[in-house]
């Protein structure tokens, strides 16, 4: 419900953007010398897309005054004009909303590097495992491979035993043999 009450406020914030980077453009293109700055004050009583065709100037609906923005601090302190009746770039655009538009947008902008930096943490993460893994499963068949050859090996000794036994096997300590016709 917070989030549908603050859509309108990220549009004006955008649309304060895209018309200063307009206003910045059409001013670059310009190739009229440009007029001489006229004083901010001159602008009162009129109206506030007047006032803010200079950029260093601000409008105040409060008393429909244009003043000189004071640029030493970033935000107008409210003895000049309240954020919600200040206007600078364009007129319907107030600073609250501005603000709020700029909060919003800088804290998608950490939460989206918060959110990339975990993913690839656990990826990374994620990376090493089939490493470990793959070390695990190596120790296991070469476990296996070694208990098959001891398995084998007395597999062999039980049946050399047997043949022993029924004299199918020849003794290496005595290499001659009867020989048995049938």
């Amino acid at each position: 419900m917070a989030a549908l009450r603050l859509w309108p406020l990220w549009l004006q914030g955008l649309a304060l953007v895209w018309g200063r980077a307009e206003m910045g453009l059409a001013h670059l293109t310009a190739t009229a010398p440009p007029a001489p700055a006229q004083a901010c004050s001159e602008f009162s009583q009129r109206s506030c897309e007047e006032c803010l065709k200079n950029v260093s100037c601000l409008w105040c609906y409060t008393n429909n005054t244009c003043i000189d923005y004071p640029v030493r601090s970033i935000l107008p302190p409210s003895s000049l004009c309240s954020l919600s009746n200040a206007r600078w770039g364009v007129c319907w655009v107030n600073f609250e909303a501005l603000i709020i538009a700029i909060a919003v947008v800088a804290g998608l902008i950490l939460v989206s590097i918060a959110v990339c930096c975990c993913y690839c943490c656990y990826c990374r993460r994620r990376s090493r495992r089939p490493d470990e893994e793959e070390e695990r499963l190596a120790r296991k068949r070469e476990e296996r491979r070694l208990q098959s050859l001891q398995r084998k090996h007395e597999r062999k000794l039980k049946h050399d035993e047997i043949r022993k036994k029924y004299g199918l096997l020849q003794d290496s300590d005595n290499p001659y043999s009867r020989f048995e016709n049938e």
